[in-house]
């Protein structure tokens, strides 16, 4: 199980790398994910990313009971809403897939809204 929350980690980390750079994904979103699965196969690896200089101001805060910063709870609820708002208009042409991934995306969206926010803006770190 330890090598499945890895290797899951690891695609998740990777994913909220790229997205520091390429807007279209969300990077906190994804590195929470990794953290989760590193938090129960790889002390080592949580440590990393929270420690990482890159990668940690996303987490910390939400990590220490702060909360997510504001700028990154809007920015993650427009790259979900960007990214399926084009699937379910120009790639999907199945309405119960379009109506599963507009629900997800309000889920997703209303979960990430009503965490509570951090104070400061994670550029301030």
């Amino acid at each position: 199980m330890k090598i499945i929350l890895m290797t899951i980690g690891t695609i998740s980390l990777g994913l909220g790398a790229v997205g520091i750079v390429l807007p279209i994904l969300p990077t906190t979103p994804f590195i929470l994910l990794s953290l989760a699965c590193y938090m129960r196969s790889s002390d080592k690896l949580y440590h990393f990313v929270l420690s990482n200089k890159y990668l940690g101001p996303y987490v910390k805060d939400y990590v220490s009971g702060q909360g997510i910063p504001l700028k990154a709870k809007k920015r993650a609820i427009f790259l979900i809403w960007l990214t399926i708002g084009f699937s379910t208009v120009f790639v999907i042409d199945k309405i119960l897939i379009r109506g599963m991934l507009l629900i997800i995306a309000g889920g997703v969206t209303a979960y990430i809204w009503t965490r509570k926010s951090a104070e400061r803006n994670i550029n301030e770190h």
